[in-house]
């Protein structure tokens, strides 16, 4: 990477970092719930929101998409959405002064557990699979991996709420509108690359997914399992996640490295503050 597209991602940075701290006021009222009450029809009734998370997540994006497309032409930057829905990643920042620098976006929404509001549920970064491993591959990616300067997270935390006040299935008059109560509050907003907020986990049961870590601070100051390491150990971790086997010491069977202290010892590196940084990160 050229040092003048390391200092154009860190323009990017910046900028993105400024306007998401504008966006809890604009999602949502003074006292921190969701200005998003439900959908309308013609007829003028509001049909409340499901707090199921996935219908959540699609509607914040769809509420911050109008801020979004201002953002970018004030940065001279137009947007690609992915041609599917499965693609990485959700937005591709193209620069209009040169359509090489491209900048890859991804939206992530959790909720606060609420047992314990220091930690959220956690969220995928997108896949280790083909696009990650081989990247010049176009399967599953807007454009190849290795083409985009910066991978970033735009995050959206929230508060959901189970007031027995919220009825997921009330229809409401207009006139109504404030009295509906939201399904989610207390936004909290941030962006990182995606490499300072992963785990070593897998994101997901049975799919190639890098998980994060679930520690919030955490996650907003990108403090994850490779923030001291750098991204090149991150890069090479998740390439060969389960691919390196070694030999069980108790069972003599061959067993495949899906820890990331297993991964150093196995480079022969220090692991021994991975292991006090999970523990740090779950509380313990």
């Amino acid at each position: 990477m050229t040092a003048r597209t390391l200092r154009r991602k860190k323009q990017f940075e910046v900028a993105l970092r400024q306007w998401v701290e504008g966006l809890s006021k604009y999602a949502a009222t003074n006292d921190g719930h969701w200005s998003v009450k439900g959908f309308i029809d013609i007829y003028k009734n509001v049909y409340t929101i499901s707090s199921d998370t996935k219908i959540v997540s699609k509607i914040l994006e769809i509420h911050i998409f109008p801020e979004i497309l201002k953002f970018a032409e004030t940065e001279g930057y137009k947007i690609v959405m992915a041609d599917h829905q499965n693609y990485y990643p959700d937005i591709s920042f193209v620069a209009q002064d040169d359509e090489a620098l491209r900048i890859a976006v991804d939206f992530k929404t959790t909720y606060r557990k609420p047992e314990n509001a220091a930690h959220c549920n956690g969220f995928t970064l997108g896949s280790h699979g083909e696009y990650f491993v081989k990247r010049d591959s176009t399967k599953n990616i807007q454009f190849p991996y290795s083409t985009y300067a910066g991978h970033f997270c735009l995050g959206i935390i929230y508060t959901r709420a189970f007031d027995r006040a919220v009825d997921d299935t009330a229809v409401y008059s207009i006139d109504k509108i404030q009295s509906i109560v939201s399904v989610a509050k207390d936004f909290q907003f941030f962006v990182q690359e995606k490499w300072k907020i992963a785990s070593d986990r897998s994101g997901s049961g049975n799919t190639a997914n890098i998980g994060s870590i679930d520690y919030i601070p955490d996650i907003v100051a990108g403090r994850g399992m490779f923030a001291d390491l750098g991204e090149t150990v991150f890069d090479e971790y998740w390439m060969n996640y389960g691919k390196i086997h070694v030999i069980d010491t108790v069972t003599g069977k061959s067993k495949p490295i899906k820890k990331l202290h297993a991964f150093l010892k196995h480079k022969g590196l220090d692991s021994e503050a991975i292991v006090q940084r999970r523990r740090r990160s779950r509380g313990r």
